[in-house]
């Protein structure tokens, strides 16, 4: 029986460092006058969950070829990357996976973060998102090591629906047992992620809302996305936030709220009787691409403008061939200044998407969503 692989690890090119070196001001804006402002950096492909939407055991089993560890940025590497960007105005720094807490001595890289201060002298934001797992023995030495907050995937409360969707036989109130560790060892504000499949998981909206409702926890849904090429995404099976407003405002009335910042990609929404709040992004059915301020990098250290993009920029190879900081500074605005990424309000206006569509899209198991 044949594999199936999707690839991810061989549709980069390394970054053209040809000229002066450029040395970073604080900021830096792409085609559309978008600042870089956060970084994600995926710190491990691995994942010991199996999500339909996101790495599908029929896909990713025990037979895929995940990266060998030499692959992987070190903690150095990503140390000396990060104060690159954070030189170019990165003022947040998210650390994804795979699952983040599945890389080893992981306190000893938030301890090199969290050190750094931005641009303008404020300490840096350092985040983490993770599927919960193994959060409650970690929160209270993440914190220690100088993480600021946590988001946690939960996509169901119901015991065997989610057992199902993560498809490793994990129960949900061990993630919430995560949370609880999380809250106690202040790592707040803390908020909850829910990808919300239609047909799938859409009946645990009202009481994913219930229960964390007036726990201070902001929960927020996520329409499901068209990412990567391996979870079979199909519009049928987006649920648009619009409906997720409506269903929760027949339980619990609403009122919208303003949102904390321009390059917010949350529309925020209030209870009614002051007891929290709730948000929603519409990846599918309300583009915020204009004012995306994200950069991703991999793994192994490819740098993507986009969540769907088809193609990265291999910054590993810069680091490892000697090349300066000024030269990959260089390299790094070169990148982000042509950058004229916005696929998701093509993808809504019907409009030719470029040259790469249809080309497979990188994993958002791969670069962290």
């Amino acid at each position: 029986m044949s594999r199936r692989i999707i690839p991810v690890a061989d549709i980069s090119a390394v970054p053209d460092i040809a000229g002066a070196a450029f040395t970073p001001r604080g900021i830096l804006t792409d085609a559309y006058a978008r600042p870089m402002r956060d970084l994600r950096i995926s710190i491990t492909d691995r994942c010991n969950f199996r999500c339909v939407y996101c790495m599908p055991r029929a896909v990713f089993n025990k037979d895929y070829p995940f990266l060998p560890h030499s692959a992987l940025l070190s903690f150095e590497e990503i140390e000396r990357l990060a104060r690159i960007f954070v030189a170019h105005g990165v003022s947040k720094i998210r650390l994804t996976g795979g699952e983040p807490l599945l890389r080893k001595n992981i306190e000893r890289l938030i301890e090199r973060l969290a050190r750094m201060t931005t641009a303008d002298g404020l300490p840096l934001d350092v985040t983490l998102t993770t599927n919960g797992s193994l959060l409650e023995r970690k929160a209270r030495a993440l914190k220690d090591a100088g993480l600021n907050r946590v988001t946690v995937s939960l996509d169901a409360l119901d015991d065997a629906l989610f057992r199902r969707m993560n498809d490793a036989d994990f129960a949900p109130a061990s993630v919430l047992d995560g949370i609880a560790a999380a809250q106690a060892a202040g790592l707040a504000p803390l908020k909850v992620n829910m990808v919300v499949k239609r047909g799938t998981n859409d009946r645990e909206i009202v009481p994913m809302a219930r229960h964390f409702k007036g726990s201070s926890i902001v929960l927020r849904f996520i329409e499901y996305m068209d990412v990567g090429t391996s979870n079979g995404w199909n519009m049928t099976e987006v649920l648009p936030s619009a409906e997720v407003v409506a269903r929760i405002a027949e339980a619990f009335p609403l009122e919208p709220l303003e949102p904390h910042s321009t390059a917010e990609t949350a529309q925020r929404w209030g209870y009614a009787d002051g007891s929290g709040e709730i948000g929603v992004i519409s990846s599918v059915t309300r583009a915020f691409c204009g004012t995306c301020t994200r950069a991703r990098l991999s793994t192994e250290g490819k740098l993507y403008l986009c969540l769907f993009a088809s193609s990265g920029h291999d910054l590993r190879a810069l680091v490892r061939n000697g090349s300066s900081d000024a030269d990959i500074a260089a390299a790094i605005a070169g990148i982000w200044q042509k950058r004229a990424d916005r696929y998701s309000q093509l993808r809504g206006s019907g409009a030719p998407i470029g040259q790469d569509d249809g080309a497979p899209r990188v994993e958002m198991s791969y670069i962290g969503g």
